[in-house]
């Protein structure tokens, strides 16, 4: 006779590094996992920058998540968006108005883009978190070269050619890195009427150095690197506004023809529907378990989460912490069911790699320092052998190849959502 009691269902809110290594660590577990996400597809964040600097195209980054998880039986995907969350009768609720029960939740939701106060400069400053952001800043990037062509007036010409990236860490690096060698390399015989070398980028950070969770040598040799690929480095400088094509910065204003926001982050509104305390960026504050302060059967990991490591500092929000997590949360859901006690999570930090421009990068793994092109080599291995599936991973090796062996990127596409003018 078959079993009349049904089994447990674990909801899954986000198919990012951390719903999706949360739902595969589920797989043999006798519950009933539905994941929910409001794109299709789960995309390989830390080479964002790349397609939205036309080095890789989209479907090199990107797989669907119906694909991802299609041998394992205990699992359903939808496509929806939760808008809230309701923790004591454990609903979730669509932006369709579809609502969903669950027995247990694990939400990792992830971070949006943080303006601090000021989100009128989005529309000037495009952050980069989705592959509709990088489409978006890639077009950005290459029309600025187009108008430049045609414009008659220097000034108007130079404005056009400025870069300004606002954020030193990371992801900034790498976009003004990868600005630079546009410039310098790919389109330096393109054009007729202008001189794609002439292109200034700006990297804006408002601290004493760029890479500041870096060490100081690791952070000075990116700063070394960058100001070679002609990148203008500034610190200690706080943009005060940004407006169309303007950066205003305390005594000064740059006239910028594209603007690109790499500065912060701000945890997905949706932690506030469980009416549980929150930090300033919005991160639900977790008991050691990962568990929801009241409500043992939910789960937060990610971007969305605040915990503090053993050090005492909060953990940062990359993706080995959300992978981490997710591991440690469907084990804590598993002993939770079989009435276990649960075992408070401890990261293991595995370290960080930045690249800069060509066959450069930084590697600061577990106390092992490296710079260069050995460090390069090191970042190429790591993020192509993380990336979903065969095909992403011979795609984007050969990809670097050619653009390593010609100084070409071959995504070097203008595409629009709609008939809009040049603008």
């Amino acid at each position: 006779m078959p079993d009349a009691t049904p089994r447990p269902r674990v909801v899954i809110i986000g198919g990012g590094f951390g719903g999706l290594k949360a739902a595969k660590a589920l797989r043999k577990a006798p519950v009933d996992v539905l994941l929910i996400d409001r794109r299709n597809h789960h995309v390989f964040q830390p080479l964002l920058y790349q397609v939205a600097t036309a080095a890789l195209s989209p479907g090199d980054i990107a797989a669907p998540i119906r694909w991802i998880l299609r041998h394992q039986e205990n699992t359903q995907v939808w496509l929806g968006e939760v808008t809230s969350i309701d923790p004591h009768a454990k609903r979730l609720t669509l932006a369709d108005g579809a609502t969903v029960d669950f027995d247990y939740l694990i939400v990792s939701a992830g971070a949006t883009h943080a303006y601090f106060g000021h989100d009128e400069w989005q529309r000037w400053a495009p952050g980069l978190k989705t592959l509709e952001d990088a489409l978006d800043i890639r077009r950005r990037v290459l029309l600025a070269f187009e108008l430049a062509e045609r414009a008659t007036d220097p000034a108007e010409q130079r404005r056009l050619l400025t870069f300004v990236v606002v954020g030193g860490g990371p992801t900034g690096v790498e976009l003004a890195g990868a600005l630079a060698e546009i410039s310098r390399h790919t389109l330096a015989n393109d054009f007729r009427e202008i001189d794609p070398e002439t292109a200034r980028v700006i990297l804006i950070e408002g601290g004493p150095t760029i890479l500041g969770t870096y060490p100081e040598e690791l952070s000075t040799f990116a700063r070394r690197k960058l100001e070679r690929l002609g990148v203008n480095v500034w610190t200690n400088s706080v943009v005060t506004g940004i407006s169309d094509g303007k950066v205003h910065l305390r005594g000064e204003t740059i006239e910028a023809g594209t603007i690109l926001w790499a500065a912060g982050v701000s945890a997905s509104p949706l932690g506030r529907s469980l009416g549980v305390p929150l930090d300033r960026a919005g991160r639900v504050l977790v008991n050691d378990d990962l568990s929801v302060p009241g409500h043992p059967e939910i789960f937060v990991i990610g971007d969305l989460a605040a915990l503090k490591g053993p050090d005492g500092k909060w953990l940062p929000g990359v993706a080995q912490v959300a992978i981490q997590q997710a591991r440690h949360a469907a084990d804590n859901l598993l002993r939770r069911m079989r009435g276990e006690p649960t075992r408070p999570f401890v990261y293991r930090d595995l370290g960080n790699l930045a690249t800069i421009g060509r066959n450069s990068a930084i590697a600061d793994l577990r106390g092992w320092e490296s710079k260069g092109f050995f460090a390069w080599l090191v970042w190429l291995f790591v993020h192509v052998m993380n990336l979903v599936g065969f095909r992403n991973r011979l795609s984007v090796l050969v990809q670097w190849a050619f653009s390593y062996l010609t100084y070409q990127r071959s995504v070097r596409l203008i595409t629009y959502d709609d008939d809009r003018e040049l603008s």
